[in-house]
């Protein structure tokens, strides 16, 4: 009998954002796959679960994936979880369950919602969400095409940043929008969140000096 894979969405930082859903789900699995087994240790730890763990990240080959699929083979229950967040956003897992599904259509996939630094940042923003587009990371070169769709679209975007290229990036957001509204979460519900929001002009001076952590912007054009 065919195994069943969950996708199960963890706390993005404060270990107690996590749904008794996913906490009864992790502790029933066979076994669970993260992205660094040492950082999802961590939650597992803080919550007395003790199942096995296989990593699977960006740079894991075929093997890991025949593997993996082997043990759904074997009746083998899996949840898959991300270093932080929701699998499949902006993280290898979608690649994963898309592999899987091309060998075994009949594949169970159930998915256990939760936090997503994305909406959490949305929810905090203030600005029109009804339509947003993300689009993951930023790219550092031919942003030319994105930049006009994201014109024409005329819709708040959100993407994620690292933190040292963060100010040059608000800068050349500023450049082709002008001095739109602009929300940044960095650290979201971790102990040293910080949120800015405003002009982007405004933000940009507040940001002044070295910037550390995770960090997700918001622009509403």
């Amino acid at each position: 009998m065919l195994g069943n894979l969950f996708i199960v969405a963890t706390p993005i930082g404060n270990l107690e954002d996590i749904t008794l859903r996913a906490l009864r789900i992790l502790k029933e699995v066979d076994i669970i796959i993260a992205e660094d087994t040492r950082v999802s240790g961590h939650l597992l730890k803080y919550y007395e679960i003790f199942r096995p763990t296989l990593s699977y990240h960006q740079h894991s080959g075929e093997e890991k994936k025949l593997q993996i699929m082997n043990f759904l083979l074997d009746g083998k229950n899996i949840a898959l979880v991300t270093d932080a967040g929701t699998p499949g956003i902006s993280d290898p897992g979608n690649e994963l369950i898309d592999y899987l599904l091309s060998y075994q259509p009949d594949l169970k996939i159930i998915p256990i919602p939760g936090a997503s630094a994305i909406t959490t940042a949305l929810s905090a923003s203030g600005f029109t969400a009804n339509e947003f587009v993300f689009i993951g990371f930023m790219p550092k070169k031919k942003k030319t095409k994105l930049v006009k769709w994201l014109k024409v679209g005329e819709m708040t975007f959100a993407f994620y940043e690292s933190p040292h290229r963060l100010t040059k990036t608000l800068k050349q957001v500023e450049e082709e929008f002008g001095n739109v509204n602009v929300f940044i979460g960095r650290e979201l519900t971790k102990m040293h969140e910080t949120l800015y929001r405003g002009k982007i002009g405004d933000v940009i001076k507040k940001l002044s000096g070295k910037i550390k952590g995770e960090v997700v912007v918001v622009v509403e054009v």
